[in-house]
């Protein structure tokens, strides 16, 4: 299940975010991919202990900790700290999928990844290919989103980037452990609590069906939920 989750960040921050990388100290992402994965991987990215990329991460970590449809899609438990890339001149990432256990030494952290997401830096007419595509049950779906928008999608998806044949594009990727490890379950609970936002409105805060409804998500919560 492929979710788009909208201005995470606004106009005039991608502005400011972009104008931070456009000078960071921008290495080669292939170190960073697994023994099969390096062989496909062509892009740049910052360090994750880079300056930079510390306080833009922390700033997105912080949207997304107020975001109500993040929130309700993810249920995250654990998210690692968003990596910056770049793809440029031919750069891609061919078909791979991510780890499964991702190590923060620094943080003596582990996560299980259930989630992946993309929140794109650039706007679409800026580059040419670099679609995201991510194959699902029913075939693969591209995602070349806004600047400032961004694609959550499960971590056990076959992905890739397409060669960017013209101008850059830039992206924060992040990966999540969720309180609700199946895919199936997570997404049947973020329906459930969108279809509840959408009843409860102008309806009586006290809605004696609106209510019923909230107490079989937590409890289906309840019954799913590993922390």
């Amino acid at each position: 299940m492929l979710i788009v989750i909208e201005n995470v960040l606004d106009a005039h921050e991608v502005k400011a975010f972009r104008e931070r990388l456009s000078t960071a100290a921008w290495v080669d992402g292939a170190p960073t991919a697994g023994s099969r994965s390096v062989a496909v991987k062509q892009n740049l990215q910052l360090e994750r202990t880079d300056p930079v990329a510390v306080e833009l991460g922390q700033i997105i970590l912080r949207k997304l900790g107020a975001h109500p449809v993040f929130i309700s899609a993810s249920l995250a438990e654990k998210i690692w700290p968003p990596v910056f890339n770049r793809y440029e001149n031919g750069g891609h990432y061919g078909t791979h999928v991510d780890s499964a256990l991702m190590r923060l030494p620094e943080a003596g952290l582990t996560i299980r990844s259930d989630l992946s997401a993309t929140l794109f830096l650039s706007e679409p007419d800026e580059y040419d290919g670099g679609e995201l595509l991510i194959e699902e049950q029913y075939g693969a779906q591209a995602a070349k989103l806004n600047a400032g928008d961004m694609v959550l999608y499960p971590s056990s998806s076959l992905h890739q980037v397409t060669p960017v044949t013209r101008g850059q594009r830039v992206c924060a990727i992040m990966w999540m452990q969720s309180a609700i490890a199946d895919a199936a379950a997570r997404g049947m609970l973020f329906e459930m609590d969108q279809s509840i936002q959408a009843l409860s409105v102008g309806r009586a805060k006290d809605d004696p069906d609106v209510d019923r409804l909230i107490h079989v998500y937590h409890n289906l919560l309840r019954r799913w939920a590993k922390v």
